[in-house]
């Protein structure tokens, strides 16, 4: 019998070239042969033959599998994942929402987990000696999904009877306003700062900062800050930084050195993680995992590159080192080891590189480089 149970998700565009490109590494560090592996549906294709990006049965393919491994998918604004719905889904009155947003909640997955590390002899490095790790909270703040447009009578009228500075809209048109929500729970809020904390503790970083804007979104925000002050008095010798998300952006650039874990909500989070994964190279080596207590899905933050497909040619080290992540959640350490060592010594040795990388390497040799690095252990 099989150890685990693995579903795959390619998703759109790039996402099939750089899942096939890992799945070759997983059986040369001898994963697969732990695996049953089950490849399920997800994205652009299915929302526009059947107006659901995540269909029901890919819902239940995770629910009997112990983690995922995805990819990648394309997402449109709301008008334009209207035309193209198929013409028989057009009155349905169906609207597209992300399917990965949807799973991180579903699947109450609150941890999504940045590491940004230098690998030295990549020549996109911004400095060889960094080793960033955001932790971004992944099922609360503006991406809860909670919009209105137009805005309800009865929701403006609520605003305006209770919230003194909602008052200067109450004779706005309501259909020439949109309102999107940033909710934030205590609970939300202490265990993503929690998980940062533990982390710095088992990895001996010394600081944790927290990225937000309390000055200025003070009860959202807020929250977040006094309860990080509160919870980091668990963690001695651990010190608290604080900083607003736009100073941090501006930081990260000027002594990115400086920082170790880093923590925010969900969007600020977004914004931070791609900062410093262009630090260390850009989103072809930014791996990530949205964790949960019980379930996990592992995958490269960059998008679907539609004008890249079938061109073998994306770099997908980023999805190789979500693998990675994967093995490390599962607690397969030394496959783990053995997949980021041999990521590290074909980058130190710059044969093989990628288009993003100044090279012409394609998407198989670049995975083919890392399983012989992993042959050769």
């Amino acid at each position: 019998m099989k150890k685990y149970k693995i579903a795959v998700l390619p998703g759109d565009g790039i996402g099939i070239d750089v899942t096939n490109a890992t799945m070759k590494v997983l059986d040369t560090v001898g994963f697969s042969d732990m695996v049953e592996y089950t490849w399920g549906d997800i994205g652009w294709e299915f929302w526009k033959t059947e107006g659901n990006p995540l269909p029901d049965r890919t819902i239940e393919l995770l629910k009997n599998s112990n983690c995922c491994l995805f990819s990648a998918i394309t997402s449109k604004p709301k008008e334009e994942a209207q035309k193209e719905l198929a013409l028989e889904l057009h009155e349905k009155g169906l609207v597209y929402s992300s399917p990965i947003v949807k799973l991180r909640q579903l699947f109450d997955l609150y941890i999504n987990l940045r590491p940004c590390k230098a690998y030295p002899g990549n020549p996109l490095n911004f400095r060889d000696d960094l080793d960033l790790v955001v932790f971004r909270e992944n099922t609360e703040g503006l991406y809860v999904g909670i919009e209105f447009h137009p805005v309800p009578e009865d929701v403006m009228n609520c605003l305006v009877e209770n919230h003194p500075k909602a008052k200067r809209f109450a004779e706005a048109d309501l259909n020439d306003v949109a309102i999107s929500t940033r909710i934030f729970t205590r609970k939300g809020v202490q265990r993503i700062l929690k998980a940062s904390m533990e982390y710095a503790k088992k990895f001996d970083y010394p600081t944790v900062t927290v990225v937000e804007k309390p000055n200025v979104i003070r009860e959202t925000s807020g929250l977040m800050i006094r309860e990080a002050r509160k919870l980091i008095q668990n963690y001695e010798g651990k010190e608290l930084w604080e900083t607003n998300i736009d100073a941090m952006c501006m930081w990260l650039v000027k002594n990115p050195q400086n920082y170790g874990v880093l923590v925010s909500s969900n969007m600020f989070g977004d914004i931070i993680s791609d900062l410093c994964a262009q630090l260390v190279g850009g989103l072809g080596f930014a791996c990530s995992g949205n964790i949960g207590e019980n379930f996990a899905v592992f995958e490269p933050s960059h998008g679907s590159a539609p004008k890249y497909v079938g061109q073998n040619k994306v770099n997908p080290i980023a999805q190789i080192l979500s693998a990675k992540m994967m093995l490390d959640w599962l607690g397969e350490k030394e496959m783990s080891k053995k997949v980021e060592d041999a990521v590290a010594a074909v980058i130190a040795e710059g044969k093989v590189r990628t288009y993003d990388m100044g090279g012409s390497s394609t998407t198989t040799e670049m995975a083919d480089a890392i399983c012989e690095k992993i042959k050769g252990m």
